[in-house]
Protein backbone atom coordinates (compact mmCIF):
# COMPACT_ATOMS: atom_id res chain seq x y z
CA UNK A 1 0.00 0.00 0.00
CA UNK A 2 1.05 3.50 -0.59
CA UNK A 3 0.25 6.25 2.22
CA UNK A 4 -0.13 9.59 2.33
CA UNK A 5 -0.48 11.82 5.96
CA UNK A 6 -1.30 15.38 6.73
CA UNK A 7 -2.12 16.09 10.44
CA UNK A 8 -5.66 15.73 9.46
CA UNK A 9 -6.33 12.36 7.69
CA UNK A 10 -4.03 9.23 7.16
CA UNK A 11 -4.46 7.46 3.58
CA UNK A 12 -3.61 4.54 1.79
CA UNK A 13 -3.82 3.63 -1.64
CA UNK A 14 -3.64 0.49 -3.40
CA UNK A 15 -1.44 0.58 -6.42
CA UNK A 16 -3.53 -2.16 -8.25
CA UNK A 17 -5.85 -0.07 -9.66
CA UNK A 18 -5.01 3.07 -7.65
CA UNK A 19 -7.75 2.30 -5.55
CA UNK A 20 -8.91 4.44 -2.55
CA UNK A 21 -8.48 1.79 0.25
CA UNK A 22 -7.97 3.52 3.73
CA UNK A 23 -9.18 7.19 4.88
CA UNK A 24 -8.44 7.69 8.75
CA UNK A 25 -9.28 10.60 10.30
CA UNK A 26 -6.84 11.05 13.08
CA UNK A 27 -8.92 12.77 15.56
CA UNK A 28 -11.26 10.05 15.83
CA UNK A 29 -9.23 7.13 14.00
CA UNK A 30 -12.64 6.79 11.84
CA UNK A 31 -12.32 4.79 9.31
CA UNK A 32 -14.72 6.34 6.48
CA UNK A 33 -13.64 3.57 3.26
CA UNK A 34 -15.35 0.27 2.56
CA UNK A 35 -13.00 -2.25 3.43
CA UNK A 36 -13.65 -4.47 0.55
CA UNK A 37 -15.30 -7.43 1.78
CA UNK A 38 -14.79 -10.34 -0.65
CA UNK A 39 -18.24 -11.81 0.34
CA UNK A 40 -19.84 -8.47 -0.44
CA UNK A 41 -18.14 -6.82 -2.54
CA UNK A 42 -14.26 -6.82 -3.17
CA UNK A 43 -13.66 -3.55 -4.28
CA UNK A 44 -13.25 -0.38 -2.60
CA UNK A 45 -12.86 2.55 -5.38
CA UNK A 46 -12.06 1.90 -8.92
CA UNK A 47 -10.91 3.88 -11.35
CA UNK A 48 -12.60 4.21 -14.13
CA UNK A 49 -11.33 4.22 -17.69
CA UNK A 50 -11.58 4.31 -20.39
CA UNK A 51 -15.01 3.45 -20.34
CA UNK A 52 -17.74 4.09 -17.72
CA UNK A 53 -20.05 1.09 -16.71
CA UNK A 54 -20.91 -1.65 -19.05
CA UNK A 55 -20.88 -1.84 -23.07
CA UNK A 56 -24.15 -3.60 -24.79
CA UNK A 57 -22.87 -7.62 -25.08
CA UNK A 58 -19.38 -6.40 -23.75
CA UNK A 59 -18.37 -5.06 -26.78
CA UNK A 60 -17.75 -1.65 -29.21
CA UNK A 61 -17.20 -1.26 -32.91
CA UNK A 62 -14.14 0.58 -34.24
CA UNK A 63 -13.26 1.04 -37.60
CA UNK A 64 -15.36 -1.98 -38.63
CA UNK A 65 -13.84 -3.83 -36.11
CA UNK A 66 -15.52 -5.84 -32.63
CA UNK A 67 -13.55 -5.02 -29.81
CA UNK A 68 -14.34 -5.86 -26.07
CA UNK A 69 -13.62 -4.32 -22.92
CA UNK A 70 -14.57 -5.23 -19.64
CA UNK A 71 -17.01 -3.36 -17.32
CA UNK A 72 -15.40 0.32 -15.91
CA UNK A 73 -12.49 -0.58 -18.51
CA UNK A 74 -8.73 -1.84 -17.24
CA UNK A 75 -7.26 0.60 -15.25
CA UNK A 76 -9.20 -1.55 -12.25
CA UNK A 77 -7.25 -4.22 -10.66
CA UNK A 78 -3.99 -3.52 -12.92
CA UNK A 79 -0.97 -4.09 -11.43
CA UNK A 80 1.27 -2.18 -14.38
CA UNK A 81 0.50 1.27 -12.88
CA UNK A 82 3.71 3.21 -12.62
CA UNK A 83 3.66 4.81 -9.04
CA UNK A 84 5.26 8.49 -8.91
CA UNK A 85 6.16 10.10 -5.47
CA UNK A 86 5.11 13.97 -5.70
CA UNK A 87 5.72 14.50 -2.32
CA UNK A 88 4.60 13.93 1.60
CA UNK A 89 0.80 14.22 0.50
CA UNK A 90 0.55 13.90 -3.21
CA UNK A 91 1.28 10.49 -4.87
CA UNK A 92 0.51 9.44 -9.13
CA UNK A 93 0.09 6.79 -10.46
CA UNK A 94 0.16 6.38 -14.23
CA UNK A 95 -0.26 4.17 -17.19
CA UNK A 96 1.00 4.35 -20.99
CA UNK A 97 -0.84 2.52 -24.23
CA UNK A 98 0.90 -0.86 -24.71
CA UNK A 99 0.05 -3.87 -26.82
CA UNK A 100 -1.97 -5.21 -24.31
CA UNK A 101 -4.26 -2.18 -24.42
CA UNK A 102 -4.40 -1.76 -28.08
CA UNK A 103 -5.88 -5.08 -28.02
CA UNK A 104 -8.99 -3.96 -26.19
CA UNK A 105 -8.86 0.15 -26.99
CA UNK A 106 -6.55 0.92 -30.40
CA UNK A 107 -5.62 4.35 -28.91
CA UNK A 108 -2.08 5.47 -27.89
CA UNK A 109 -2.52 7.39 -24.32
CA UNK A 110 -0.82 7.99 -21.31
CA UNK A 111 -3.04 7.98 -18.40
CA UNK A 112 -2.45 9.53 -15.06
CA UNK A 113 -4.13 9.60 -11.33
CA UNK A 114 -2.66 11.46 -8.76
CA UNK A 115 -4.23 11.80 -4.77
CA UNK A 116 -3.13 14.69 -3.06
CA UNK A 117 -3.87 16.09 0.47
CA UNK A 118 -5.35 19.63 1.59
CA UNK A 119 -6.41 19.26 5.12
CA UNK A 120 -9.16 17.49 5.34
CA UNK A 121 -9.68 16.79 1.50
CA UNK A 122 -8.24 14.66 -0.87
CA UNK A 123 -8.06 15.67 -4.36
CA UNK A 124 -8.17 12.99 -7.59
CA UNK A 125 -7.06 14.22 -10.91
CA UNK A 126 -6.71 12.60 -13.95
CA UNK A 127 -4.66 13.34 -16.20
CA UNK A 128 -5.30 12.02 -20.02
CA UNK A 129 -3.43 12.83 -22.87
CA UNK A 130 -3.70 11.35 -26.40
CA UNK A 131 -0.27 11.01 -28.15
CA UNK A 132 -1.52 8.87 -31.11
CA UNK A 133 -2.11 10.25 -34.77
CA UNK A 134 -6.39 9.87 -34.19
CA UNK A 135 -9.34 11.26 -32.30
CA UNK A 136 -9.55 9.42 -29.49
CA UNK A 137 -13.02 8.28 -27.26
CA UNK A 138 -12.79 8.19 -23.98
CA UNK A 139 -14.46 8.44 -20.09
CA UNK A 140 -13.42 8.52 -16.77
CA UNK A 141 -14.73 8.55 -13.45
CA UNK A 142 -14.18 7.14 -9.99
CA UNK A 143 -16.31 4.86 -7.80
CA UNK A 144 -15.44 5.39 -4.33
CA UNK A 145 -17.29 3.42 -1.58
CA UNK A 146 -17.87 4.86 1.99
CA UNK A 147 -18.70 2.64 5.10
CA UNK A 148 -22.70 3.45 5.74
CA UNK A 149 -23.19 3.15 8.83
CA UNK A 150 -19.88 4.42 10.18
CA UNK A 151 -20.89 2.80 13.42
CA UNK A 152 -22.11 -0.44 14.39
CA UNK A 153 -24.50 1.06 16.43
CA UNK A 154 -26.66 3.09 13.78
CA UNK A 155 -28.61 2.41 10.96
CA UNK A 156 -28.82 2.74 6.96
CA UNK A 157 -31.35 4.26 6.99
CA UNK A 158 -30.44 7.01 9.29
CA UNK A 159 -28.23 8.08 5.86
CA UNK A 160 -29.36 9.86 3.33
CA UNK A 161 -27.81 11.95 0.65
CA UNK A 162 -28.13 15.48 -0.89
CA UNK A 163 -26.94 16.84 -4.38
CA UNK A 164 -26.17 20.75 -4.21
CA UNK A 165 -28.15 22.48 -6.35
CA UNK A 166 -31.59 20.91 -4.17
CA UNK A 167 -33.31 19.64 -7.01
CA UNK A 168 -35.69 16.82 -6.91
CA UNK A 169 -33.34 14.58 -9.54
CA UNK A 170 -34.95 11.68 -11.01
CA UNK A 171 -32.87 8.80 -12.23
CA UNK A 172 -32.17 6.71 -14.73
CA UNK A 173 -32.54 2.83 -13.82
CA UNK A 174 -30.38 -0.08 -15.24
CA UNK A 175 -32.12 -3.37 -17.03
CA UNK A 176 -30.55 -6.94 -15.75
CA UNK A 177 -27.67 -6.59 -18.54
CA UNK A 178 -26.21 -3.47 -16.91
CA UNK A 179 -27.66 -1.22 -19.69
CA UNK A 180 -29.42 2.41 -18.71
CA UNK A 181 -33.52 1.68 -19.83
CA UNK A 182 -35.31 5.02 -21.48
CA UNK A 183 -37.28 6.97 -18.81
CA UNK A 184 -36.72 8.36 -15.38
CA UNK A 185 -38.48 8.33 -11.72
CA UNK A 186 -38.06 10.14 -8.63
CA UNK A 187 -35.51 8.79 -5.88
CA UNK A 188 -35.38 12.12 -3.66
CA UNK A 189 -37.73 13.15 -1.16
CA UNK A 190 -37.85 16.75 0.41
CA UNK A 191 -34.20 17.31 -1.92
CA UNK A 192 -32.99 14.21 -0.19
CA UNK A 193 -32.34 10.89 -1.20
CA UNK A 194 -33.01 8.52 1.70
CA UNK A 195 -30.75 5.96 2.24
CA UNK A 196 -32.63 2.65 2.85
CA UNK A 197 -31.90 -1.29 2.75
CA UNK A 198 -33.75 -1.93 -0.72
CA UNK A 199 -32.71 1.14 -2.63
CA UNK A 200 -30.35 -0.69 -5.10
CA UNK A 201 -32.35 -3.58 -5.32
CA UNK A 202 -32.12 -2.88 -9.17
CA UNK A 203 -28.50 -1.84 -8.96
CA UNK A 204 -27.34 1.49 -9.59
CA UNK A 205 -28.74 5.45 -9.51
CA UNK A 206 -27.94 7.12 -12.81
CA UNK A 207 -27.77 10.86 -13.20
CA UNK A 208 -27.09 11.91 -16.71
CA UNK A 209 -26.06 16.23 -17.31
CA UNK A 210 -26.84 17.17 -13.93
CA UNK A 211 -26.63 20.91 -12.69
CA UNK A 212 -25.21 19.83 -8.82
CA UNK A 213 -21.35 19.61 -8.92
CA UNK A 214 -21.47 18.74 -4.88
CA UNK A 215 -22.85 15.83 -3.29
CA UNK A 216 -22.75 15.00 0.80
CA UNK A 217 -23.32 12.05 2.89
CA UNK A 218 -25.17 12.97 5.98
CA UNK A 219 -26.19 11.03 9.15
CA UNK A 220 -29.64 12.41 10.51
CA UNK A 221 -28.40 13.45 13.82
CA UNK A 222 -24.87 13.70 13.40
CA UNK A 223 -25.01 15.98 10.33
CA UNK A 224 -22.66 15.71 7.06
CA UNK A 225 -19.68 12.93 6.87
CA UNK A 226 -18.71 13.22 3.66
CA UNK A 227 -18.91 15.35 0.59
CA UNK A 228 -17.76 15.15 -3.06
CA UNK A 229 -17.44 18.24 -5.41
CA UNK A 230 -17.15 17.30 -9.03
CA UNK A 231 -16.97 20.39 -11.31
CA UNK A 232 -15.48 18.73 -14.07
CA UNK A 233 -17.82 15.40 -14.24
CA UNK A 234 -21.31 16.03 -15.95
CA UNK A 235 -22.49 12.65 -14.52
CA UNK A 236 -23.45 10.85 -11.08
CA UNK A 237 -23.74 7.36 -10.01
CA UNK A 238 -25.08 6.36 -6.44
CA UNK A 239 -24.83 2.09 -5.85
CA UNK A 240 -24.27 -0.32 -3.20
CA UNK A 241 -24.69 -4.09 -3.09
CA UNK A 242 -28.14 -4.44 -1.76
CA UNK A 243 -28.54 -4.69 1.92
CA UNK A 244 -24.40 -4.08 2.10
CA UNK A 245 -22.48 -1.46 4.52
CA UNK A 246 -20.95 0.58 2.06
CA UNK A 247 -22.58 3.26 -0.18
CA UNK A 248 -21.01 4.97 -3.67
CA UNK A 249 -20.68 8.30 -4.87
CA UNK A 250 -19.62 7.82 -8.14
CA UNK A 251 -18.41 11.74 -10.16
CA UNK A 252 -18.19 9.87 -14.03
CA UNK A 253 -17.81 11.73 -17.29
CA UNK A 254 -19.93 8.99 -19.45
CA UNK A 255 -21.97 6.34 -18.69
CA UNK A 256 -22.62 2.95 -19.23
CA UNK A 257 -24.67 1.89 -22.63
CA UNK A 258 -28.05 2.75 -23.66
CA UNK A 259 -30.29 -0.29 -24.26
CA UNK A 260 -30.88 1.21 -28.03
CA UNK A 261 -26.84 1.55 -28.44
CA UNK A 262 -25.63 0.69 -31.97
CA UNK A 263 -22.57 -0.28 -30.05
CA UNK A 264 -20.30 1.87 -32.65
CA UNK A 265 -17.87 3.70 -30.22
CA UNK A 266 -18.10 7.15 -32.07
CA UNK A 267 -21.87 7.40 -31.55
CA UNK A 268 -22.04 6.13 -28.15
CA UNK A 269 -23.97 8.02 -25.74
CA UNK A 270 -21.84 10.18 -23.10
CA UNK A 271 -18.45 9.71 -24.94
CA UNK A 272 -15.75 11.87 -24.92
CA UNK A 273 -13.41 13.12 -27.75
CA UNK A 274 -10.03 13.98 -27.50
CA UNK A 275 -7.55 15.11 -30.49
CA UNK A 276 -4.32 14.15 -31.39
CA UNK A 277 -2.07 15.68 -29.37
CA UNK A 278 -4.62 17.32 -26.90
CA UNK A 279 -4.97 16.92 -22.64
CA UNK A 280 -7.70 16.21 -20.86
CA UNK A 281 -7.78 17.22 -17.22
CA UNK A 282 -10.79 16.63 -14.63
CA UNK A 283 -10.99 16.31 -10.71
CA UNK A 284 -13.24 15.77 -8.26
CA UNK A 285 -12.77 16.23 -4.61
CA UNK A 286 -13.60 14.06 -1.10
CA UNK A 287 -14.08 16.11 2.02
CA UNK A 288 -14.06 14.38 5.35
CA UNK A 289 -16.23 15.96 7.83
Amino acid sequence: MYTLENEILHVKLNPAGAELSSVIKKSTQQEYMWQGDPEIWGSQAPVLFPIVGGLKDDTYFYENKAYQLPKHGFIRYNKDLVFKKDSDTKISLSLGSSEKTLAMYPFEFFFEISFELIENKIEISHRIENIGTKTMYFNVGGHPAFNCPLEDTELYNEYYITLKDEAEHESYALAPNGLIQEGTFPVFNDKKLPLTQNLFDNDALIFKNIKAKEATLYHKTKGAIVGLTFEDFPDLGIWAKPKAPFVCIEPWLGYADVEHSNQILEDKEGIKRLNPGELHRSSYAITIY
